[in-house]
């Protein structure tokens, strides 16, 4: 654990392990984020096209692994869970989910959801659903159902995400919302133009909501596939910059198994958009837990204080997650 961050939460909002039910082979691998210092990680369960089975299944198969292991991981259900995680040394688990299409048409699934310890879930996976509208399509803007969708996390307490969603609904999202809106794993496009990234716009608009823009290692995203410590923290200092230091956060969307990731690709390019022929011809990096405290050391030597390293390492996602959740 890196000194500068040892006292304080650290918390990563996206990490992507293999969805592959009953499939264990990557999970001990869980243990670089608690040795990185993370003091809490949110692990995705499913994406894109998949549905209300393939999500639970995930579920299923996480709880039961990381259950069984009650010495080591946590799984969070409340704030005061994740300073427990904290204090105990064990690393606080949450759970993500990439795309509204895991509800499918029914709107009871969110609750299921978070009461299975689901804590964020994003509009539309770069394609349209009948949620909202992807980055990587003709942005069909949130509609009716969705609005109805966001109403519903806003009961439940599930924090609204807009990554890979396109700029007009994440806007419609954003304003809808009454609560703080997120995005857990974006970077400005102002910084590097791709679809999946983010404008100036969205993220001042996630700012006025109260919400955090977390910024992910995907080189991909951060450009011509640099995944060097000081262009992380360079992302993060243009959105505390732009919008304040507390609205920016750390979701470093690291993959474990690009096999599967290439698996994903080939079976639908569609999906992925431009990105498809690239990232299958030349492999993408992606930044891993274990450079979490050389970003703090780059931002230390930018200037921001201990204070700040806080704040941006944990308690806005922390301050977020006091707001929304239930």
């Amino acid at each position: 654990m890196h000194a500068l961050l040892h006292d304080v939460v650290v918390w990563d909002n996206h990490t992507c392990l293999p969805l592959r039910p009953g499939d264990e082979t990557f999970l001990p691998q869980l243990e670089r984020f608690r040795s990185s210092g993370v003091t809490v990680v949110s692990i995705n369960v499913g994406f894109g096209e998949q549905g209300i089975e393939q999500h639970v299944r995930m579920l299923a198969h996480f709880r039961r692994w990381l259950l069984a292991r009650p010495d080591t991981y946590l799984l969070v259900r409340t704030v005061d869970d994740i300073a427990r995680a904290k204090q105990l040394g064990r690393l606080g688990i949450v759970f993500d989910i990439e795309g509204a299409n895991a509800i499918e048409d029914q709107i009871g699934m969110v609750q299921l959801y978070y009461d299975l310890g689901v804590r964020w879930m994003l509009i539309a996976y770069n394609l349209n659903n009948r949620v909202g509208g992807g980055c990587m399509d003709d942005d069909c803007g949130l509609t009716p159902f969705g609005e109805t969708v966001i109403t519903e996390m806003n009961r439940v307490g599930m924090v609204v995400c807009c990554s890979h969603t396109g700029a007009r609904t994440a806007m419609r999202a954003i304003e809808l919302s009454r609560e703080p809106v997120i995005f857990s794993h974006s970077n400005p496009r102002a910084l590097h133009d791709h679809p999946r990234n983010i404008g100036d716009d969205a993220i001042r608009a996630c700012a006025a909501k109260g919400g955090v823009v977390c910024i992910n290692g995907v080189g991909t995203f951060l450009g011509d596939n640099d995944t060097r410590s000081e262009t992380v923290a360079r992302n993060v200092d243009y959105v505390a910059r732009l919008a304040g230091i507390e609205h920016v956060g750390i979701g470093l969307d690291y993959v474990f198994d690009n096999d599967e990731l290439l698996e994903y690709l080939r079976q639908s390019p569609q999906m992925f958009g431009r990105d498809a022929q690239t990232l299958e011809q030349y492999a993408c990096a992606f930044v891993g837990p274990e450079q979490i405290g050389e970003i703090a050391q780059c931002l230390h030597s930018m200037g921001y204080a201990q204070n700040d390293l806080a704040r941006i390492f944990g308690e806005n996602l922390m301050r977020v997650a006091r707001t929304v959740w239930k």
